[in-house]
This record gives structure tokens, C-alpha cells and sequence, in this order.
């Protein structure tokens, strides 16, 4: 992957993480909204990216344009999406869902029971409404031999008073509880994740780029997908991580607020 500026020459399409990308909890990055301004200025297309599935597409749209992000659900792409994707591919219509009900509502929409008596997969989101009730229901179908798929890898997920339980860490708690890995795991840095957008598009990896603030997800994926990746150091990775990461972004900046200028 070759060099790019700061200003972004020659890119058409951004990809933006938002966790510790363009917000940290409920409090934007300071310069964020004048970001996305420049984009729109220049007629670069931006896409909102996620591996957080705690939320719909709707309630992270109702997020942003409380923000004062302009976003509609076109903009919106989740590692719920993935996984459905993945759900659809394997003929995976019973489940039995460790996560909120706005991804419940994500997966019963798509046709897929997320309650099922005899699952056919444990589906493990980001479940900030999570209860013990739930751990032990999912603990038993893994005991019983029912495989489990993940929606995304995060160990952490970043906040302003630091980094809290993710999916990652449900997933050691569940090994340690019952041996099981998930058998997929769905989101960043899966390559699909961007690339069927890319394709819609009808553009090139390389006339796209992916900013974000981890390099085990948004920068893995960015060399997945051969599309630049930008690292911004306004959530989990600091400088000091880049030097032992096997991960090359293209280019490492602060925060959003030093790009397309």
C-alpha cells in the first residue's frame, strides 16, 4: 500500500470507526463535525463502521444525528451485518442470542429465531444489557455441543473513564467456563466486512481508506482489504503499540481533526 497525505488526495470513499474514532462515549473528538464537513466539501463519500453490535442501525443513526452527524441508515455498517451475512451463507435460522435488544431485533427482522429451544449456533454480541441468566443459558447449549459465532473480536470497548467489557472478553469467560471458542467471528478485520461496499461502489481498495483507533481491527482489516489505513491515537492504540504491531498503517495522525485539511 502506497503513501497518503493528510489531506487525503485521491481518495473517494472513507471509512470511519466511531468508538474512539469520531467519538469517545457520548462526547465527539473535538474537531469531528468540522471533519465530516471537509469530506462533504470535497465530495468524498464517508461510511460510518462498527464492530460495536449493542446497537441497531437505527439507534447508532438517532446516535450520530443527536451528535449533529448527518446520517442515515445507508451510512450505517455494522459487524451485525456480517453476521447475518455469515447466519444467511451457513442456513443458520436458530439461535440463541447473548446479546441487547436492539441486536435481537437486528437478527428476528432478518428471519433469524434468537430464543430457539434447540439453537442451532450461541450468537455472541456486545451485550451491554447482559445477565446471569443468560451466561448460564448460553453455558449449558455449549456444554450440549452447540457451536458459537461471535459478531466481532474487541476485547475492549473504549470510554472516556477507559476501556470496558467487549465481546472478546465475553468470549474468555465462556472458554473458561466451558472450553468453547466461537467457531466464527464476525466484523472487523474480516475483509468483507468493506469490500462489498467497495464493490457497490464500484471503486478500488486502493482509492478508499479506513480511519481508525485499533490496529487488531480497523488497521488488520485496512491490509486485508488493501484499502489505506489511518490510525488515530484519539482512543485505544497509542504510538507506543505501533512498534510491536504486525500492522502498517499508511499514515498515523492524533485525531480526525488533522485530516482533509
Amino acid at each position: 500500500m502506497g503513501e497518503i497525505d493528510r489531506a487525503l488526495d485521491g481518495i473517494e470513499a472513507v471509512f470511519l470507526d466511531l468508538d474512539g474514532t469520531l467519538y469517545l462515549g457520548d462526547q465527539l473528538i473535538e474537531g469531528a463535525l468540522d471533519f465530516l464537513a471537509r469530506l462533504e466539501e470535497s465530495g468524498t463519500q464517508r461510511f460510518f463502521l462498527s464492530n460495536n453490535s449493542s446497537r441497531s442501525v437505527d439507534q447508532y443513526v438517532e446516535k450520530l444525528q443527536g451528535m449533529g452527524v448527518p446520517a442515515t441508515t445507508e451510512d450505517v455498517l455494522l459487524s451485525t451485518h456480517d453476521l447475518l451475512s455469515w447466519l444467511n451463507s451457513n442456513g443458520v435460522s436458530q439461535t440463541y442470542l447473548v446479546g441487547t435488544v436492539g441486536m435481537r431485533q437486528m437478527l428476528e427482522d432478518a428471519g433469524v429465531s434468537t430464543n430457539s429451544a434447540e439453537p442451532q449456533y450461541v450468537v455472541l454480541g456486545y451485550d451491554t444489557e447482559i445477565t446471569y441468566e443468560k451466561i448460564s443459558t448460553a453455558s449449558v447449549h455449549l456444554h450440549n455441543g452447540v457451536p458459537m459465532v461471535a459478531s466481532h473480536p474487541d476485547t475492549v470497548c473504549p470510554s472516556p473513564d477507559g476501556g470496558l467489557p467487549d465481546t472478546g472478553a465475553y468470549m474468555e469467560l465462556f472458554e473458561a467456563t466451558t472450553g468453547v471458542r466461537p467457531e466464527h467471528v464476525c466484523g472487523k478485520p474480516n475483509a468483507g466486512m468493506i469490500l462489498h461496499k467497495i464493490e457497490e461502489l464500484d471503486l478500488q481498495p486502493e482509492q478508499c481508506a479506513m480511519v481508525g483507533d485499533r490496529l487488531y481491527t480497523d488497521m488488520e482489516m485496512a491490509d486485508r482489504a488493501g484499502v489505506h489505513g489511518i490510525l488515530v491515537l484519539s482512543g485505544e492504540a497509542t504510538s507506543a503499540d505501533l512498534g510491536a504491531a504486525p500492522q502498517s498503517p499508511s499514515l498515523v495522525v492524533g485525531s480526525v481533526n488533522e485530516l482533509a485539511r
